[in-house]
C-alpha cells in the first residue's frame, strides 16, 4: 500500500473550506488545497531533501531533544529558499492575500512526535502576525483551545495531506494549540509554517 492511498479527503479532489468564526480571532481551513498528485510530490521531496535537525531545549533544569525534526528557511538565520518552498508560499499568498518571509519546516516521524501546548513567543520586531500552516502526510489532530474563555469548547482539527490553516495575527494572544502524540501506527507528518517576522535570537517556533 502506497503512503496516501487511504487518505479518504481526497475523493471528491476538490478544496474544502471551513471559516471556524474564533472569538477573537481568525482561523480558517482549507482541506485539499493541494491536489494529490502535487501533495505526495511536495512530501516526498521535501522529506528527501530537507537538511532536518534535532534541536535541543532547556525544560526545567535540564536540556532535552525535541520530539520532532525542524528545518527553517528565509531571512538571515535561515537556509536558502529552495524552488518547491516557494512555490508552495506563492500559492498561500496568492490564496490568503498575506506576503510571508520565512517558514519553519517541522517533521513529525511517527506517532510518537509531538509538541506540547503552547502560544507562540513574540517575534523579534514585537508583534505577532498572521501564520500559513501547510501539512503533507499523516493526518494528525491539532487541538486549539481559548487561555482564558473555559466556556469555549475546545477543537479537535484533523490536518490532512495537502491542507492549509491560516492562523490570524493575534491567535498567538487569546489561544493556544498541541499537536498530541498518538498510540496509533501511523506514518510522517510533514507541517511547514509560513512566518513574517524574524524568529528571536535562535529559537524555533513549532506547529
Amino acid at each position: 500500500m502506497k503512503l496516501f492511498d487511504d487518505i479518504a479527503l481526497f475523493d471528491e479532489g476538490k478544496k474544502r473550506f471551513k471559516d471556524f468564526m474564533l472569538p477573537d480571532e481568525e482561523l480558517k481551513l482549507w482541506e485539499q488545497f493541494f491536489g494529490k498528485t502535487e501533495s505526495d510530490k511536495y512530501f516526498s521531496t521535501l522529506l528527501t531533501n530537507t537538511p532536518w535537525q534535532q534541536r535541543t531545549r532547556k525544560m526545567y533544569d535540564r536540556m532535552v531533544l525535541d520530539p520532532r525534526l525542524t528545518a527553517y528557511y528565509g531571512g538571515s538565520k535561515g537556509l536558502a529558499w529552495t524552488s518547491d518552498l516557494l512555490d508552495i508560499k506563492a500559492r498561500v499568498e496568492q490564496e490568503c492575500g498575506i506576503t510571508f518571509e520565512r517558514v519553519l519546516l517541522n517533521y513529525y516521524r511517527d506517532g510518537n512526535d509531538s509538541v506540547a501546548w503552547h502560544s507562540d513567543t513574540l517575534p523579534a520586531d514585537g508583534k505577532h502576525h498572521a501564520i500559513a500552516s501547510v501539512t503533507f502526510g499523516e493526518t494528525r489532530l491539532f487541538k486549539v483551545r481559548h487561555k482564558t474563555r473555559k466556556d469555549l469548547k475546545q477543537l479537535d482539527i484533523p490536518l490532512t495531506h495537502g491542507s492549509f490553516l491560516l492562523m490570524g495575527e493575534t491567535m498567538q494572544d487569546h489561544y493556544e494549540h498541541h499537536v498530541p502524540k498518538t498510540s496509533r501506527n501511523i506514518g510522517a507528518r510533514i507541517n511547514l509554517t509560513f512566518r513574517i517576522s524574524e524568529l528571536v535570537k535562535d529559537v524555533y517556533f513549532v506547529r
